[in-house]
This record gives structure tokens, C-alpha cells and sequence, in this order.
């Protein structure tokens, strides 16, 4: 099949880096994201990340307009960071730069500096945490600036201190339910934690009487000042590269580092809760244990429902491969991984996942897995036209994918960010052994769901 050639993106597999790091700095308690460029570029954020999560969403900006394009945002910044200081009370402020001040060249850390020391000079003592992050979206995709951000608090927060029985936990951009679960688990094993970026109440609160300029929640800024005494860091992420916020602290205050995959499947899901077992000396806790009994029930029994399935997976790059290594254990065909990332590591990584998969026939012979079909730097015109030659049954991925699925007849199996036409995408739980059960059911029952649709007679018995 000959494809048109194009030259623009159709309907990006990603969205930009400062998106990424507002989403980071949000999960810091009494924290406040800044945007260095112009308004508009907060008000899209708003509103993208507001219509997923359906909370309220500041994102403060210097509100650069055509005359600091020619000579500079300093001084836009300087009030605006006062403007947040006065009007919000924030006890950090974590400024991202955008395309405008990057292509300008502002150099926002030393813009930030000035501000201090006249602050100071000026007799004002109580700053906020002051936290700058270069995040051009004209280079990368939100979770690049996601990721920046997180080790950019930690590189400009966290300080040296004596060694405690505390675990860091580096879980990447989950959802606020997946974050909940991992600290229900941790705390399963009576072993003290600190997550960051931790927005599961600053993006999933409770109804409140009176609105909070800066809603509660969020890992504590001493938590974070406390990081580099810890006794372990468990990172998130097959296709980080050595730049994040766990090799940061090893480097520096040499905390070990466990870098792992997104704990979902049993075998990703089982490596997490096998570090926990080897760092807390503690067996694997009741419940838990029972969850992953019934897991492996249910592969049992929804093997005949999903075996030769075929799937097309679609994300953010770590997420993707968390979500091949689940449906190669379940027995579905992975025929298509697409990423708007561009990392070089995301092909790598579902080679490993998929390794050695080889689902038994009914004869018992061994069945080969073809090689699955990895692409980066994907968009969705380029998903669409290589989905439409691999003839899939379901499609697994956020709403942008839906276009897609209605094209092609198939199930949508709503995962990540963003959400836009679907309820409670907040509360999705992805991860642990509960996350995947639910995961599993959804899978099953869209496919179920879709028997049913297809066939004249509507079987009530499947």
C-alpha cells in the first residue's frame, strides 16, 4: 500500500513538555506551576489537563506579549513570581520555560536569582522554593517534561542527610487512583515512603465548602528535602534515560537506585513487589498475595476469550510497554506499538517484554511470536494508516485513538492521559495486581461487548 506523503503532524501522538512539568509540579504540596512565555499557552494546558481530570487548574504565566519577544521576559517574570507569591501564599513555584522564552534565549535561572537577591535586599526573607525547569515544546513531549521537572525539584529541593528508613518512590505520570494503590502497598509493608510527584489529591480532591487557591495534597516539601537520606529509589520507567531524578540522587548522595518497569502484569508487577519484599526484610502482605491468586485465576479463565486476539497499543513510550508485557501475558497478539516519544530505548523495551513469549498450542507445540511492529515519533495519521493493514481486534490507548476505533469497528480500551470523552479517567487504576485485574475485565468484556454487537442473534450467554 502506497501512503500520500505529508509533511506536518496529524493529530500528535503527545502533547508538549511545559504540559508535562505543570502536571510534575503539581504534585507538590503547596506548589504552584508557572509557565515563562505567553498566556496562551497556559490557558490550553488549563483546559486540556482540567477536561481529564475535572478539577480546577492554575497555571500561572508571565504573559509575555510582542514587545518581550525583542527584548526579553525578565521583568515579566520578576512580577509575576511576585504576583503568585502575594496572591497564592505558594510555598514553591516551579517556573517552566516554553517555546517563546526558549527561542528568545531568556535564561530563567538567572532570572529567578536576581529575583531573590532583590527580594532580599528589599527585606523579604520568607521566599518560596523557587524551582526553573527548561522545557522548549518544540524539543520533546510531555512526559520529557514531566521527567525534567520531577528531577529539577529534586536537584533544586532535596538536600544530604543521615540515613533513614525511608523508601523514594519515582512512579512517572500515573494516574491519582494508581498513586493512592502505591502508597496503600507501601504502607502494607510499614516502611516509610516519599512519592513525587504525588497529585492524588491535588488532581482528584475531595468536594470542599470553600474553594483553596492551592488545593491540599501533595508530597511535602520535607518529605523531598529528605530524599537524599533514603535508603532506596524505585523508579518507573523501561525508556528513561540517565538524566532523571533516581540517578540524580544516586550520583549525588549515593541513594541505590531500582529502575523497574510500570508495575502492570503479573511478571512487572511481581519484580515491584519483590524489591519491597528484599528492602523491607517483610513477607509479601495477606492481601496482596490473595490479589495475585485471583489474577491468575482470571488469566485462567479469560484465556479463551483473548488468546490470538490481535492489539494495537499507543502512548506515552513507558506506559506502552507496560501495557504489551500485560497482553502477551494473557495471550494477545501485540501487532502494533506506536509513540509520539522519541527516546531510541522504546523499541529495546518491548523486545524485552515480548522475549521469550511463546503461548503453548492446543497440541503443546511452542508458537512463535512474530516481531511486533514498534514505531516513535508516531502521529495518528501514521497509526491509522499502518493500523488498517494489520487488521487488529481491539485498540488500547487514550481518547485521541477513538477516531480509530470507530473507523475501524473495534473496541477502545481507554488507558493513560489524556481523557476526554469518557468519565472518571482519574480514577482509572492501572497498576499492582488490582489495577491489572481491572484492566483484565475491561479488556475482556469490550471484547465480549463486541461478539455481542456483531452478531445477529446477540448471544446473552457468552
Amino acid at each position: 500500500m502506497e501512503h500520500p506523503p505529508y509533511v506536518s503532524t496529524t493529530n500528535a501522538c503527545k502533547l508538549c513538555t511545559p504540559l508535562g512539568a505543570c502536571l510534575a509540579f503539581r504534585g507538590v504540596e503547596g506548589a504552584v506551576p508557572m509557565l515563562h512565555g505567553s498566556q496562551g499557552c497556559a490557558t490550553y494546558m488549563r483546559r486540556y489537563i482540567i477536561s481529564h481530570f475535572r478539577e480546577p487548574m492554575d497555571i500561572a504565566s508571565s504573559s509575555l506579549g510582542e514587545k518581550h519577544a525583542v527584548y526579553g521576559g525578565a521583568s515579566n517574570l520578576k512580577q509575576g513570581l511576585l504576583n503568585v507569591m502575594t496572591k497564592y501564599g505558594a510555598r514553591l513555584i516551579g517556573v517552566a520555560t516554553t517555546c517563546l522564552t526558549e527561542t528568545i534565549g531568556d535564561d530563567a535561572p538567572m532570572i529567578v536569582k536576581e529575583f531573590r537577591r532583590e527580594m532580599r535586599d528589599s527585606g523579604l526573607r520568607d521566599l518560596p522554593a523557587l524551582v526553573t525547569v527548561s522545557t522548549p515544546s518544540y524539543s520533546g513531549t510531555h512526559m520529557e517534561g514531566f521527567h525534567a521537572a520531577v528531577r529539577a525539584i529534586v536537584e533544586q529541593a532535596s538536600e544530604g542527610e543521615e540515613h533513614a528508613q525511608m523508601l523514594n518512590l519515582l512512579p512517572g505520570f500515573l494516574s491519582p487512583a494508581d498513586l493512592r494503590h502505591l502508597r496503600e502497598i507501601i504502607d502494607d509493608f510499614q516502611y516509610s515512603s516519599v512519592i513525587l510527584p504525588d497529585f492524588s489529591m491535588t488532581l482528584d480532591g475531595p468536594a470542599l465548602q470553600e474553594y483553596e487557591k492551592i488545593p491540599r495534597g501533595g508530597t511535602p516539601l520535607g518529605d523531598i528535602r529528605r530524599m537524599g537520606g533514603a535508603a532506596a529509589t524505585f523508579e518507573f520507567g523501561a525508556t528513561l534515560d540517565c538524566k532523571t531524578a533516581g540517578n540524580l540522587l544516586h550520583e549525588r548522595f549515593g541513594v541505590p537506585l531500582h529502575s523497574m518497569g510500570i508495575p502492570i502484569g503479573l511478571r512487572e508487577t511481581d519484580i515491584f513487589f519483590d524489591a519491597l519484599e528484599n528492602l523491607t526484610g517483610a513477607e509479601r502482605p495477606e492481601r496482596h498475595v490473595l490479589e495475585r491468586g485471583r489474577l491468575l485465576d482470571s488469566y485462567v479463565d479469560a484465556h479463551k476469550y483473548l488468546f490470538g486476539r490481535r492489539a494495537v497499543i499507543y502512548g506515552e513510550e513507558d506506559l506502552v510497554v507496560a501495557l504489551t508485557s500485560f497482553l502477551t501475558e494473557v495471550g494477545i497478539t501485540p501487532v502494533l506499538c506506536a509513540s509520539g516519544g522519541k527516546s531510541g530505548r522504546f523499541k529495546a523495551a518491548i523486545e524485552r517484554v515480548t522475549a521469550g513469549i511463546t503461548p503453548p498450542s492446543a497440541s503443546g507445540a511452542k508458537l512463535p511470536l512474530k516481531p511486533v511492529a514498534v514505531h516513535e515519533g508516531m502521529d495518528f495519521r501514521q497509526i491509522e494508516e499502518l493500523a488498517l493493514e494489520l487488521s487488529p481486534d481491539l485498540i488500547i490507548g487514550h481518547s485521541k485513538g477513538y477516531t480509530l476505533a470507530r473507523m475501524l469497528g473495534i473496541p477502545l480500551i481507554r488507558v493513560g492521559f489524556p481523557i476526554h470523552d469518557r468519565f472518571g479517567g482519574q480514577r482509572i487504576l492501572h497498576v499492582g495486581y488490582r489495577g491489572t485485574q481491572s484492566l483484565l475485565d475491561r479488556v475482556v468484556n469490550a471484547l465480549l461487548e463486541g461478539n455481542q454487537n456483531d452478531s445477529p442473534v446477540g448471544y446473552a450467554y457468552m
